[in-house]
């Protein structure tokens, strides 16, 4: 631990977002209150008005917020009234999962029952934080994610499109074609699964995501499918999709397109969305071999999903 010379009763184990002021006495209000949730949203300026009714509707609802800004703007951010409420981490070109794995580490957020780690390019018209959380802890949700608005969402997998007349749902029917996913599935992305724009761990699952993240690889494809390893039990139980609080994933372009200010006086952009997408591809083949790799040589480690 490298703690040995300090009196034990002088360490402290975790921490959290919190501010502090810097002169006069704590009150006794700061000194109890401990907000439920942590929401880590990586962001651009280009999507500032989504960003703004995002960051409101969970300010309202006592969550500490935490912005990762991948094109290194925040002085533009200044004008909105909670800019100074919020935790401001400015790197360029970097992904949330690469803010992630240096900004929320599990000993960091310890104080926060649920970690929200979501994309900027989501609308919340009909989606409460308070109420979705309220379902995600009488459903022993660990692992979760909003559904989506099938008419206005950009939709990668079946099994996160919103089912009306439904609370929550754990797993995808696919009875035709390759891929059949039924009653007797067990596996990703039939049930266990959930997608990685909006995903909500809680803190006993995001301290074993964290680990699951790699430190090199930015993108974090492939992750989805090993999420249900993190979900404290059942993947078949403990990973969901709530339909009451549903979200519309817009799908917009972000990463890879940026200003280019070499020149004195003269701004254009380029795009490098391409090649950004390549990377993406070529890390999930890296980390689904590093995945087989570890198993391979674990002998003590048993696929507790392995029938």
């Amino acid at each position: 631990m490298g703690t040995e010379s300090l009196p034990k009763g002088i360490i402290s184990t975790s921490s959290n977002m919190e501010m502090h002021p810097l002169w006069g006495p704590v009150s006794e209000n700061n000194k109890s209150h401990h907000p439920t949730g942590l929401l880590a949203i990586a962001v651009g300026i280009d999507q500032k008005g989504l960003v703004n009714q995002i960051v409101k509707k969970f300010l309202e609802n006592d969550f500490v917020v935490m912005l990762f800004h991948y094109d290194g703007v925040v002085e533009k951010w200044n004008d909105l009234g909670w800019s100074d409420r919020v935790i401001h981490v400015s790197v360029v070109n970097q992904t949330k999962w690469w803010f992630a794995k240096r900004f929320l580490h599990p000993d960091i957020v310890d104080g926060y029952e649920y970690i929200f780690l979501w994309d900027e390019d989501l609308k919340l018209d009909n989606f409460h934080p308070g109420r979705y959380l309220s379902i995600v802890k009488e459903e022993a949700l660990e692992i979760s994610q909003p559904a989506l608005d099938p008419g206005k969402s950009e939709v990668h997998h079946p099994i996160t499109v919103r089912r009306q007349r439904s609370r929550c749902h754990r797993r995808y029917y696919k009875f035709k074609g390759g891929g059949r996913c039924d009653e007797n599935s067990t596996a990703p992305p039939c049930v266990g699964w959930v997608e990685l724009m909006a995903p909500v761990f809680s803190r006993a699952a995001w301290r074993c995501v964290w680990h699951l993240i790699q430190n090199d690889l930015i993108h974090a494809w492939g992750l989805d499918r090993q999420l249900g390893y993190c979900a404290q039990g059942d993947r078949t139980v403990k990973v969901g999709v709530v339909d009451e609080e549903y979200i519309v994933h817009l799908g917009l372009p972000t990463l890879g397109g940026f200003l280019d200010r070499s020149k004195e006086g003269d701004m254009y952009k380029f795009d490098n969305r391409s090649a950004v997408r390549l990377r993406s591809y070529i890390e999930m083949g890296i980390f689904r071999d590093r995945w087989n790799k570890a198993v391979n040589e674990d002998e003590c480690w048993v696929d507790p999903f392995n029938k």
